[in-house]
């Protein structure tokens, strides 16, 4: 599949790239997120070095990384020899580093599960021997907590010697065009809604297939590309998965509340918050306030959801039905997802609409600052916008039905409005609706009069 959608991260790259001075620069993000494409398209016509590092000792990883090299600048020695240590290594970059050289090492944990102390061994490379050349040096890896831990956080050994730092996440809605282009917006939707936008994940779809045969063919046949896919991923990231699969089963099947994931799941309040906070740093949930929240950090409103699209779908209908997939029993579970789909469909629905929203900002249709849902006890709001400085609020309302969007479902969300609590007094309220399948007559026209900003699809239609 063609290298699609990460003109941003690259340019990033080119950016750091033509500055000719020493650069550090880690790489991470989730696997199967598309990294080593990314850096394979940014290294092809440039004087580059890359490196998989794998679960080997430590001195085969060194003889490997000498290979490498020795494959790259033709030395008959290295290339059989390998280097016998990191000195031996670090000398001969320093040398090899007088004109722009970029070094990449990719899975740099496990460089650390071999040897402890490595990262302090790289920041005394970069101290004594790299910080003066023109090395582009760059450490990815996939998993987050390892690389926070070694390379991001604070205290951590490499800390002060990067230059920049690049987080890879998935793509946009938009890109699945590029993936896609054949296929509807029904089609990209229910993609989006099991696979994300992870590029491994997208190039296993079948366009010419429905999506529940990819479904079945990726997912729930045992030894298919995806059936221990979140397994795999939980285990990599985690040093005992088996509580963390049940807070996430419990997230997704709509357990939201801290005090409704404690009674799924019984455990008790300072150990499940402990277990949520590791859950976010490495990026597999999130939690939402209400956006109109003036001190977000103290509220009470919070609701957790899981930030990953296939984590989500996978926890909601795969992970319940383990036992019948693992006797065979496929189209028991097919059937299963085949009877909520579509309620599933809406709720990514409201996810697009806020990407739409961003779009609609670029094309100056609105602006804003924050954006996100709103609810109380007992009313939502699907999407809410603010724009702080012009004190304007915007309330939206997805909705992905058959039905077209009429007069009163407007009127529904103005009634609403009138319950958010905005911190901003005598704001400027305006109004959006997203419909999957359009607008009546009635609600052109009401949109024509009110000035409310229509979107049908992912399209806007109003105002013109």
């Amino acid at each position: 599949m063609e290298f699609v959608n990460r003109n941003d991260e690259l340019n990033i790259l080119q950016e750091l790239y033509a500055d000719e001075g020493f650069q550090f620069l880690p790489i991470y993000g989730r696997r199967r997120i598309g990294k080593t494409r990314l850096i394979q398209e940014f290294i092809k016509d440039k004087p580059a070095i890359y490196f998989l590092a794998d679960s080997l000792s430590e001195s085969e990883q060194l003889r490997n990384l000498g290979r490498e090299c020795g494959e790259y600048f033709d030395d008959t020695i290295l290339r059989e020899t390998g280097f016998k240590d990191w000195d031996q290594f670090f000398k001969y970059i320093k040398e090899k580093a007088r004109e722009r050289l970029i070094l990449v090492i990719d899975e740099f944990p496990y460089l650390v599960n071999a040897n402890p102390g490595i990262s302090s061994i790289f920041q005394r490379a970069i101290d004594s021997y790299w910080k003066d050349t023109k090395l582009f040096l760059v450490l990815m890896g996939s998993s987050i907590g390892m690389m926070e831990k070694e390379v991001l956080f604070y205290k951590a050994p490499l800390y002060g010697r990067r230059t920049a730092s690049l987080e890879v996440k998935e793509m946009p809605f938009a890109a699945l065009h590029d993936f896609f282009p054949k296929t509807d917006l029904k089609g990209r939707m229910a993609i989006y809604a099991v696979m994300g936008t992870i590029p491994a994940y997208l190039e296993r779809i079948n366009p010419r297939e429905d999506i529940y045969r990819n479904i079945v063919g990726q997912i729930l046949n045992r030894g298919s590309f995806l059936y221990n896919e979140v397994e795999f991923l939980l285990r990599e990231e985690l040093r005992e998965p088996r509580n963390y699969f049940v807070i996430l089963r419990a997230i997704a099947q709509g357990k939201r509340k801290l005090s409704e994931i404690i009674n799924d799941t019984g455990f008790d309040k300072t150990l499940l918050s402990r277990y949520l906070d590791i859950l976010r740093s490495i990026r597999l949930i999130q939690k939402e306030i209400p956006v109109t929240e003036k001190y977000p950090e103290k509220s009470r409103m919070g609701l957790y959801r899981l930030h990953d699209r296939f984590f989500t779908f996978w926890f909601k209908y795969i992970f319940p039905h383990r036992g019948k997939l693992e006797i065979g029993s496929v189209e028991y579970v097919l059937e299963k997802i085949r009877d909520s789909f579509e309620e599933h469909l809406a709720l990514v629905y409201e996810e697009l609409c806020r990407e739409i929203s961003l779009t609609l900002m670029r094309e100056g249709v609105v602006h804003f600052n924050s954006i996100g849902k709103w609810w109380s006890k007992n009313e939502e709001i699907d999407l809410v916008a603010i724009d702080e400085e012009k004190r304007v609020i915007y309330f939206g309302e997805c909705k992905w039905s058959r039905q077209k969007v009429k007069e009163s479902d407007f009127y529904d969300l103005a009634r609403k409005s009138e319950r958010v609590d905005w911190h901003i007094k005598k704001g400027q309220k305006q109004f959006m609706l997203f419909s999957k399948s359009g607008f009546t007559e009635g609600m052109l026209k009401l949109a024509e009069e009110k000035g409310v900003v229509l979107v049908e699809g992912e399209k806007r239609i109003h105002p013109i």
